[in-house]
């Protein structure tokens, strides 16, 4: 175990939707690792566990996908894969040839389609929260407002998108996350939506099935996704590898950043 208190510096580096926001724990020497964060926030859902990951032996770097966080905003009409494309920035940037990724919920789709695009720039893949829904799901993730958030003069949309983080977010415990979270989301509001639709209407399964590198299905028994991503495993149980955690909600990564890191270290190793 390296010296837990590297700290986490942030920069930009550019790409093909612009500048792309990043933070990084820089261990000299260390196993490259890029963390893909969820819908609708940014690398900080990742600075609870950057540190400890870095003492574990991994370079890390978390980046801000385009339009989220402080990154700039993918031009109209861009695809999955445009999205994807700040991995490949991302790793030359940093000079990797290769990392390892983990991406959580959106993050995780991206990270799953840059795999299975490129296989060779991705040593071993960790998908935290997989989406591979069936209709019931799909239908419920839909009814969740995720469109530019309006402002109006009596502030309701405030209360909007505070109810709507409650309601997104079952089995929520600490509200001071769930502030941070509602500030953040409203922080980009206007375009750190434009993901979402995109993971729901994608055919994740011919994407499941076509990923080769030493994959990880990992999920907590209280997210919201912990059924589809079971489904996922199954759909390459010959091949996937599988882990999951009691209870928390898809803020595990706050929730529980001991174990979380826990399991990504010893399966990354």
């Amino acid at each position: 175990m390296r010296n837990a208190s590297a700290p986490i510096r942030r920069g930009y580096f550019d790409g093909p939707t612009g500048q792309v926001h990043y933070r990084r724990c820089h261990i000299e020497g260390g196993e490259p690792l890029l963390l893909m964060h969820q819908s609708p926030l940014s690398s900080t859902q990742f600075e609870a566990v950057m540190p400890a990951l870095a003492a574990a032996g991994f370079d890390v770097l978390a980046t801000d996908m385009p339009g989220f966080g402080m990154s700039d905003v993918a031009a109209e009409g861009a695809t999955l894969e445009d999205f994807a494309s700040i991995i490949s920035a991302g790793l030359a940037a940093m000079g990797w040839r290769s990392a390892s990724i983990v991406g959580h919920h959106t993050g995780a789709v991206l990270a799953a389609a840059f795999a299975a695009a490129h296989p060779a720039a991705v040593k071993k893949l960790v998908l935290n929260g997989f989406p591979l829904l069936g209709k019931t799901e799909r239908d419920h993730f839909v009814t969740f407002y995720f469109g530019p958030k309006e402002p109006k003069a009596d502030g309701t949309h405030l209360l909007t998108a505070w109810q709507n983080r409650l309601r997104s977010t079952p089995g929520w415990t600490d509200i001071r996350l769930m502030h941070r979270y509602t500030v953040e989301a409203l922080h980009r509001g206007d375009t750190n939506w434009k993901a979402f639709p995109l993971v729901i209407s994608a055919d994740l399964e011919a994407v499941l099935r076509k990923i080769t590198v030493p994959t990880l299905m990992f999920t907590n028994s209280g997210e919201d996704l912990y059924e589809s991503t079971r489904r996922a495993h199954a759909l390459r149980g010959d091949f996937f590898a599988y882990a999951e955690l009691e209870g928390g909600s898809h803020d595990i990564v706050d929730e529980q950043p001991q174990n979380w890191v826990r399991v990504v270290a010893d399966y990354l190793r």
